[in-house]
Formats: C-alpha cells, sequence, structure tokens
C-alpha cells in the first residue's frame, strides 16, 4: 500500500479493514523491497486515472512486480495501460490474469495488449443493470452475471 492506514479514504479503509482479520501481509509500498518471494502480486497501483506514463513510487512499484517469480492479477487494468486507448506505456504491468470489473474496458482489446493482460476475466461489483442502460452509456447488457459473479473473457 502506498500510505498509512489514516490515509485511506472511506471505501478503500474498509477494504483493508477486511483484509487485516484474513492475515493477508499488506506491506507499505516503501519497504516493498523487503518482501522475500511473494505468492502472488494483487496490482492495483494505478486505475483508470492514468495519465501518461506511470511516475514516481508507481513507477517503482511496477518495475518491482515485474521482476518477481510470482503471478501478477491486475485489477480491473494492468497498471501502466490506458483503459480507453490500450497504449501501454513504460513501465507497465506484465499480468498474468486480468479482472477487469463490470464491463470489459476498450483499451483491454486494443492490438498488442493482450500480452500485458494475460488471461482476462470479468468480474460482477453489483453495478445495477438500469445503470448501463442510463443515456451516458446507452447498453442493453442484461444480466451479465446471472451464471456466475466471474467469468473468462475470450
Amino acid at each position: 500500500m502506498t500510505g498509512t492506514d489514516e490515509t485511506f479514504t472511506l471505501i478503500p479503509a474498509h477494504q483493508l479493514d477486511i483484509l487485516r482479520p484474513m492475515k493477508v501481509s499488506v506491506v507499505q509500498a516503501v519497504a516493498i523491497t523487503t518482501v522475500d518471494r511473494p505468492n502472488l502480486i494483487v496490482d492495483g497501483a494505478i486505475d483508470y486515472s492514468l495519465q501518461g506514463a506511470p511516475r514516481g513510487m508507481a513507477s517503482h512499484l511496477i518495475q518491482w512486480a515485474n521482476q518477481q517469480a510470482a503471478p501478477i492479477l491486475s485489477l480491473d487494468v494492468p497498471s501502466g495501460t490506458d483503459t480507453a486507448t490500450g497504449t501501454v506505456y513504460e513501465p507497465a504491468i506484465r499480468a498474468r490474469a486480468t479482472m477487469t470489473l463490470a464491463l470489459p474496458k476498450e483499451g483491454l482489446r486494443a492490438p498488442g495488449v493482450e500480452a500485458r493482460v494475460g488471461e482476462g476475466y470479468l468480474a460482477d461489483i453489483s453495478v445495477p443493470p438500469g445503470l448501463y442502460a442510463e443515456a451516458t452509456l446507452a447498453l442493453e447488457v442484461g444480466n451479465l452475471f446471472a451464471e456466475s459473479e466471474i467469468f473468462r473473457l475470450r
């Protein structure tokens, strides 16, 4: 994590509170190089707000993660990849799998991005189906998650 517990806003703080009783090891980003052989790396260094190449701590975390033997699971999009255009900046995560949330992101379908995405999955985050139909999206998606909360994208 990139901050102390006190710096998290309400939702990330709540998610951290869920992790603590599970005995999941959570390490400050500045101490990441002290982690000896992680079993899994969950990438969420940069979300859909990426603007240009990763810098600072995000860049450092991406480079560190890519050097590990552990598989990387990216949440929503591999950090360093633009969700809208599919532009892959340097550095960018090389994920074994990416679990995109609610709807597949357009940028994940761009040529050459599949090498960064790995296996693609779509996960339900409880977006009400009616929200997709609103004017800004105007999508008819039905009940995407009627059979499962997660499914593989092809």
